[in-house]
Formats: C-alpha cells, structure tokens, sequence
C-alpha cells in the first residue's frame, strides 16, 4: 500500500482521444476529470477504458497501488484518455543538450563524423567570450578534437567551417518527459523521452 497522499501526488499519463500521449497529470487531476466523465481510465495490460464506476468495480488486487476513499479503495490510474479532445498541443522543441545532440546527430559539425556522446561537445561557434549566445542558432556538437583545434577563436580566425548551418528544428509530436516521471505502464503509449536540462546562458 502506498499513502494516500504520495499516490495522489504520483503522475498520470494523459491521451488525447487518438490515443496519442499529450501531458502528464497528477493522479489526484486524473481522477478528477474521469470522475467529471471528461476523461476515461485505460488499463494498459488490456487497453480496456473505465469510468470511474467501473475502475472502482474491479477492485485492488494483491501489491497494487490503491488509493483508501472514506468507504472503498480504488487503484491508482496510469493512464486516461480524454474522451473529446483530439487535438496535439503544439510545442517548441526545448533548447537542451540533449536536443541539440538529436539535432545533430551526434556528428561532429566540424568534420563531420559521429561520435559517442562522451567524445563529444556543445560548442559556440561565436564564443560566449565573444558576445556568442546559448541559442540553437550559435551551438554545434564538436568533437573534442575539433573544439580544442577551434578554441576561443571565431570561424575565420580558426580557418574552421561547419558542414551545416545551426537551426532551430521544428516541432516534433513527441510527449516531453522528466526522467524520473516514467512509468513502465506507459511505453505502450509513448515513443521516447528527451533530457531537459536547458541550457544556461
């Protein structure tokens, strides 16, 4: 059993009505809208959808998680669809290392080749000594040779190119998780989670 509290504090998934993953709630919220008949419980060893009555039918098995009401316990939901909205919040991709590493494919925007992640770098390419900002438009991935060959100069100065110019991506309909939110219960519903650590200037 879990206290009632740290369960309703605990984290819910959230579809949208295409079953595509959107948010992340608290269970206290989740079990609100389903209560509300806005959203439905969906079991995710059976993709199986409840409302509230239902969800409480079935009772607590033996080592799950419950929340203790006045007269019943109820499971804790990992997961609700919201049964009338179809929509994709629309996002920006969040500046982070870990996006400007995706961006770039783990390559090397000096020479070119790929490298481990921990053979690799987040470089200005207009120095931060320099007037250079932490924007999509001046940080590259260098690999640890190239960026000690480019130091603190400029392009020119370096006698240095980039095999592509940097960018902002676009958006990506990819549900943006903090780690250590994940629940096994949600890798059906969801493709990949990103690291968030934004990027100081």
């Amino acid at each position: 059993m879990i206290d009632g509290i740290c369960a309703l504090d605990e984290k819910t998934l959230v579809l949208n009505r295409s079953w595509r993953a959107i948010h992340v709630t608290t269970v206290r919220r989740a079990i609100s809208l389903v209560y509300q008949r806005v959203a439905k419980i969906i079991a995710p060893e059976t993709f199986e959808s409840h409302d509230f009555e239902s969800w409480r039918e079935l009772g607590v098995a033996r080592g799950e998680r419950f929340i203790r009401a006045v007269s019943f316990n109820i499971r804790v939901p990992e997961v609700i669809m919201l049964i009338a909205y179809d929509a994709v919040p629309r996002k920006e991709v969040p500046f982070s290392r870990r996006n400007i590493y995706r961006r770039d494919n783990f390559m090397c925007q000096y020479c070119g080749k790929r490298f481990a992640t921990e053979d690799l770098s987040v470089d200005h390419v207009i120095p931060r000594s320099r007037g250079g900002k932490s924007t999509w438009a001046n940080c590259v991935l260098a690999c640890l040779e190239c960026n000690i060959r480019k130091g603190n100069r400029t392009l020119d100065e370096a006698d240095m190119s980039l095999i592509r110019q940097p960018h902002k991506p676009r958006w990506a309909p990819y549900l943006t998780l903090t780690l250590g939110y994940r629940k096994h219960a949600w890798d059906r519903f969801i493709s990949e989670q990103y690291w968030n650590v934004e990027l100081q200037e």
